[in-house]
């Protein structure tokens, strides 16, 4: 599951030390939905905060038998009701597949259930309202695995630099995320716009959340947006390239590129990289790998006015995201991540998708 060379069933294991964030027992959570292997990252990182796995569903009883090997302590259970009637769940995790996942959190939302789902967690405008609605109602968290941010040490350090001032105030970040298409390995849905949203719904996300985290800003511009299909004929709906130019309310500004053309010899799912141009410096983060000089990831480079460095923090950082998460639910904070924060990423990656530029090539 740590397999670098699979983006899609990534899943990190902490390296460093984890003070759990809640007693045994007193967070439980359950899965609805194995279609994304995401779901694993998700569950290690709830599991190393102190979290407790109660009980897995699936549709495909394959899906949940393999998911059993991994975390036997998963009751296996025999519809989704069984889930959302227990009163010792108190947060339903999932990685359905993307057009469902709005229904799901809709339905988590109204039994009393916190929600934790993989990115996109909506596709549409219609299921954002609906979710901003039911939120407001239930006063509950609607939270998105950004894994991009969340399970990524150097992105982690990144951020507390920029939270110490490191580099003055944020002006500009590039983003550049290569993705491994496995093509072979990937279901049906996954080409299909109206299942899996497309490239900028998907695994731009990611990177509009980035965005907004690191400049601090609170709502976003989409200025130009295109889309690409260059390799993948046979997938006529299929978008396998896209990027994208942002502004902020604070001034900041960002272009990001996502794209499913990893070469086969990088030693990692995709060469993923941010740069950020401050007033008073720049990060540069190498999440996955170092090319051609170390397998490693989490790598940051920061040039300010005392000179230049570089960390190599994998194991050292942690993956702060989800002991705060469990305590956000708990005590009804925002320490991990905000829900409007949340649900602006989504916007603006919706309307990013949607008024993109089709090239034809």
């Amino acid at each position: 599951m740590t397999d670098k060379s699979d983006g899609m069933n990534y899943a990190p294991v902490s390296r460093a030390a984890i003070k759990p964030s809640c007693k045994p027992g007193e967070f439980g959570f359950s899965v609805i939905g194995l279609d994304h292997g995401h779901i694993y990252a998700m569950c290690n990182g709830l599991l190393e905060a102190g979290a407790s796995l109660l009980r897995v569903y699936d549709r495909d009883e394959a899906k949940v038998a393999l998911f059993q090997q991994r975390y036997p302590q998963a009751l296996a259970a025999s519809d989704e009701e069984a889930i959302l009637a227990d009163p010792a769940c108190l947060l339903v995790a999932s990685a359905i597949k993307p057009c469902e996942r709005a229904a799901l959190g809709l339905r988590a939302l109204a039994r009393g259930k916190h929600y934790f789902v993989d990115k996109p967690g909506m596709l549409t405008m219609d299921e954002l309202s609906q979710a901003r609605a039911a939120c407001g109602v239930a006063g509950l968290k609607y939270a998105i695995y950004f894994g991009e941010r969340h399970h990524v040490e150097g992105a982690v350090f990144a951020g507390q630099l920029i939270e110490q001032g490191a580099i003055g105030r944020v002006l500009h970040l590039t983003i550049l995320a290569p993705h491994r298409l496995n093509k072979d390995k990937r279901p049906d849905w996954f080409f299909e716009p109206a299942e899996n949203g497309g490239i900028i719904t998907d695994i731009g996300s990611h990177q509009v959340e980035q965005f907004l985290a690191y400049s601090g800003a609170k709502s976003l511009r989409v200025l130009h947006s295109s889309l690409a299909n260059y390799a993948n004929p046979d997938k006529p709906r299929f978008f396998d390239y896209g990027d994208a130019s942002l502004v902020a309310d604070n001034g900041a500004s960002c272009y990001f590129r996502v794209d499913w053309f990893t070469p086969d010899g990088l030693g990692a799912w995709g060469d993923g990289r941010v740069f950020i141009i401050g007033t008073e410096g720049t990060i540069e983060i190498r999440k996955y790998i170092d090319v051609a000089h170390s397998p490693d990831g989490d790598h940051v480079y920061l040039v300010d006015k005392r000179g230049e460095h570089k960390y190599e923090l994998s194991g050292k950082v942690g993956y702060v995201f989800f002991g705060r998460f469990i305590r956000d639910c708990l005590d009804g904070t925002e320490t991990a991540i905000g829900q409007e924060h949340s649900f602006e990423a989504m916007r603006a990656t919706i309307e990013a998708q949607a008024k993109a530029y089709i090239i034809r090539g």
